[in-house]
């Protein structure tokens, strides 16, 4: 037996005692068959270390299959990583596991078929063109992300830091509900672990500085993630916005100046046509930049964000308008591209 049915056959020991587990294990055969042998037309994406498919089982249910790329021994760990995390989750805005297949050298996720695709693809993607986003469609995946994210961190055993979150790793279903996803850098965090080591990915701007620099995640950092994401909701803005012929900034560098200004229209997403609820639009770009901030131990926490997304309590909101990231700053980065956060006095 190779090293990678010894891996994978271990999977399927740990998982068999999982109680009214709501997946199964797949043939290889079955999802050849379901995605056309893997057809290119059936391509969906690429995600953390491997393709995704589109797939019809026997039964006419739609999936989506992720095939990892070509074995090795880190795809192995990262594969049963996957596996046993989704296995574990179980929350509305999370994609959890229809099933999957390590059969020789192949490695298969299922999950359930989403068929509004990711955010970004309606934010930046194939359908931005379409604007099917309207606000109140933006509000409900900005909180219900937000309470997907808050499960892993908080209400999950271990509690789990995702480590990739970005607007491609929040999957829509049919009627827009979001299901965070991509799971290939998550890890398992215990109790009395302040962050644990993970691989970095090419996710420019999304990543918090401490991350990009150390290499290490926690919650704080996949806070910061969402603060990104956040922003793009708002204003239909790439991570990296032009603000010259050859220079671009940091999305979060490039709305703090007029958030401390109060130009919150000169934020929104131009697409909206004026569509939005000024103080839902103005909660979002504040919580969003308090997330997004520079210095990790000042950012909330996922369940923090919920709780001022719903606008639960003015109190706290007007605290937040009213704290220093949103009173000092310099226009230095705003003029020559550096970071705006150089400017800002704690």
């Amino acid at each position: 037996m190779n090293e990678s049915n010894q891996f994978t056959n271990m999977i399927c020991i740990n998982l068999r005692g999982k109680k009214q587990r709501p997946w199964r294990v797949f043939s290889l055969k079955e999802l050849l068959s379901a995605t056309n042998n893997f057809n290119y037309d059936n391509k969906l994406g690429e995600v953390a270390f491997g393709n995704v498919y589109w797939g019809q089982l026997s039964d006419g249910s739609e999936i989506q299959v992720k095939r990892m790329k070509a074995w090795s021994e880190k795809s192995d760990n990262k594969f049963a990583v996957e596996v046993e995390i989704l296995a574990r989750v179980q929350h509305k805005n999370v994609l959890g596991l229809r099933g999957y297949c390590a059969e020789g050298q192949e490695q298969l996720i299922v999950y359930d078929y989403m068929p509004n695709w990711s955010l970004h693809s309606h934010i930046h993607g194939q359908n931005s063109v379409e604007s099917l986003l309207d606000w109140n469609r933006r509000m409900s995946i900005a909180i219900g992300s937000a309470e997907g994210i808050a499960y892993l961190h908080h209400q999950a055993t271990p509690r789990i830091i995702h480590g990739d979150i970005k607007a491609s790793s929040v999957l829509l279903d049919s009627d827009f509900n979001p299901r965070v996803a991509d799971f290939g850098l998550a890890k398992s965090i215990h109790d009395g672990v302040a962050h644990v080591g993970t691989r970095v990915k090419n996710s420019l701007g999304y990543l918090a500085p401490e991350y990009a620099a150390l290499r290490e995640a926690n919650e704080s950092s996949d806070v910061y993630s969402f603060g990104i994401i956040l922003l793009q909701l708002a204003t239909g803005r790439k991570v990296l916005v032009k603000i010259s012929p050859s220079k671009e900034q940091l999305i979060n560098h490039w709305a703090l100046p007029l958030a401390c200004e109060k130009k919150f229209s000169e934020l929104a997403d131009p697409r909206l046509n004026g569509n939005y609820v000024e103080e839902e639009l103005k909660r979002v770009i504040l919580v969003a930049l308090l997330c997004a901030q520079n210095q990790p131990e000042k950012r909330p926490t996922m369940l923090e964000v919920i709780e001022l997304l719903r606008g639960e309590s003015k109190d706290k909101l007007s605290q937040v308008e009213n704290s220093e990231l949103f009173k000092k700053f310099t226009s230095v980065g705003q003029n020559d591209g550096t970071s705006i956060a150089e400017g800002i006095k704690t």
